[in-house]
């Protein structure tokens, strides 16, 4: 088998009640956070449904969805690890994942390490495997205005 390839994204409104979580990393000069079900990491979402497209295993939504108590503000990374057990389930394994989130604020350069070698814990590869990017929507829609985050990943999968 060849390289599989899938895509995936996530958006969420912000909200000044909640912790602001990305790549399975608190941002904590984060004025706001993301609502959601889980703990709403719209960038760990994303690398999730882009491993599960590449996988032809359907979607975020099927295997844990916000419809289930079970994962009522659940931590992304432990879905993120999920997730990979269920990729060894059908013999295969990640070996790339490239990532974008799409917010104005607030500056989330200094954490781009620790996103990548959170996300890469979760899936079991190298730090060097997560590439983590973030870009502004330029003031334009609900992104630019400041009322949501989004992310959008690839992610490459082989044989196990």
């Amino acid at each position: 088998m060849s390289t599989r390839t899938g895509t995936g994204y996530d958006s969420h409104r912000l909200d000044a009640g909640r912790p602001l979580i990305l790549g399975g990393v608190r941002i904590p000069d984060a004025a706001r956070g993301l609502t959601g079900h889980s703990d709403a990491d719209v960038l760990t979402h994303a690398v999730i449904d882009a491993l599960l497209g590449a996988a032809g295993l359907g979607d975020i939504g099927h295997h844990f969805p916000d419809t289930d108590d079970r994962f009522k503000d659940a931590d992304s990374l432990a879905l993120l690890a999920e997730t990979r057990n269920l990729l060894s389930g059908a013999s295969l394994k990640p070996v790339h994942v490239d990532a974008t989130v799409i917010a104005e604020a607030p500056k989330l350069g200094p954490y781009r390490d620790a996103m990548a070698e959170a996300l890469a814990g979760a899936l079991g590869v190298a730090a060097t495997a997560v590439n983590v990017k973030f870009t502004t929507n330029e003031g334009m829609g609900f992104l630019g205005r400041g009322e949501g985050m989004a992310a959008m990943a690839v992610a490459n999968l082989e044989a196990a």
